[in-house]
């Protein structure tokens, strides 16, 4: 489970988990998690494409043939509304009393998993799940998916698993499951030490024939703290920028303030308007407290509040993925940088 902030390359680590997985034989599903949607309806099509291919393989016909029967039952209990399940595949569309018809989620996917999982074992297959964005699971599915997990891997069933999330979804698990500490490893996905963002930056200019100098690239590496996204956004713009053949200081300086706007306009921006106002001071307050993280005392200092009553909008903020509960007490942003944004925005509000 890689946990970290927005825009440290979780999302790609789950690319290249699939592009692994496929390489090696394997059947894989990927799928985001946007707020607010149930894992009935976004894990239905995936797992009935597993379902059918496994089905075209002899030994695990009969098996994959009941999977879909049980996916079927699933689906019209939960109402997800996924056509046909089992379309041209004969005896699929006939019913399975008692496999994932029970209308609970928490009873009825790990029954499938288990029968997708002896499908797979008899097919010689294995199936890699990939879920991003996991914290926008509701507690119920996200305990359906550890009870489901922790089914077929007592089983030794040749189903594994990767997810991405914010800081967060640690405690979200544990809270959902006692045993998903041990079920799942967390390794933080966080910015990239000093020496690997130089060369993330130089190696692609390098390749390309040409050289930044040295305090340019240590100016950058200042300016994005390591994180990978921010090195992206301006190593793009200094190369447009730059003359060449040499990126120098004066290149990246010139290009400072073109980035910042960039960055205010489109990716932190986005964030900050989904926020009611209330949530907006909320988010302000922390930000003049420096670059946290946040003693939840000390924010309620700021708007002139009680902590007790900070626990609504602290909530619905958490919920929307703009902070997290970085130990008991502390609050943190899950944007990296943001602190720097809002008080930006305050400046730029005080300024006649």
């Amino acid at each position: 489970m890689l946990l970290g902030l927005r825009g440290t390359g979780k999302t790609v680590l789950l690319n290249e988990f699939q592009k692994v997985a496929e390489q090696s034989g394997a059947l894989v599903s990927k799928i985001e998690a946007p707020e607010g949607a149930s894992l009935s309806r976004l894990i239905v099509p995936e797992m009935r494409k597993v379902l059918r291919s496994l089905s075209g393989v002899e030994a695990a016909k009969h098996m994959a043939v009941r999977g879909l029967r049980g996916l079927q039952n699933f689906a019209s209990r939960l109402k997800v509304e996924v056509g046909g399940i089992g379309i041209g595949i004969e005896g699929a569309s006939e019913p399975e009393p008692g496999l994932a018809d029970s209308g609970d989620i928490q009873f009825d996917l790990p029954d499938l998993f288990e029968t997708l999982g002896m499908a797979a074992r008899s097919a010689r297959k294995a199936w890699l799940l990939l879920i991003d964005e996991v914290q926008y699971l509701s507690a119920e599915d996200l305990s359906a998916l550890i009870v489901s997990l922790h089914r077929v891997s007592q089983s030794e069933l040749p189903i594994a698993f990767a997810g991405a999330g914010l800081p967060q979804v640690a405690r979200l698990a544990g809270e959902a499951r006692s045993y998903a500490e041990r079920l799942f490893v967390y390794p933080p996905v966080d910015a990239l030490d000093r020496d690997s963002a130089a060369i993330a930056l130089s190696r692609p200019i390098e390749k390309e024939g040409a050289q930044i100098a040295p305090d340019a690239l240590e100016a950058m590496v200042d300016t994005t703290r390591g994180y990978p996204f921010f090195l992206q956004e301006w190593g793009s713009a200094v190369w447009e920028a730059a003359p060449g053949p040499l990126i120098v200081l004066q290149d990246v300086n010139r290009t400072h303030e073109q980035v910042v706007t960039s960055l205010d306009n489109g990716f932190f921006k986005v964030r900050l308007d989904r926020l009611t106002r209330t949530e907006t001071e909320f988010v302000a307050a922390m930000a003049t407290l420096g670059d946290g993280p946040y003693p939840l005392a000390e924010i309620a200092k700021v708007l002139n509040r009680k902590p007790s009553s900070l626990g609504p909008a602290r909530a619905s903020i958490i919920s929307k993925g703009m902070i997290y509960s970085a130990e008991h007490g502390y609050l943190a942003f899950t944007v990296p940088l943001f602190a720097d944004f809002m008080r930006r925005q305050n400046r730029n509000r005080k300024q006649p």
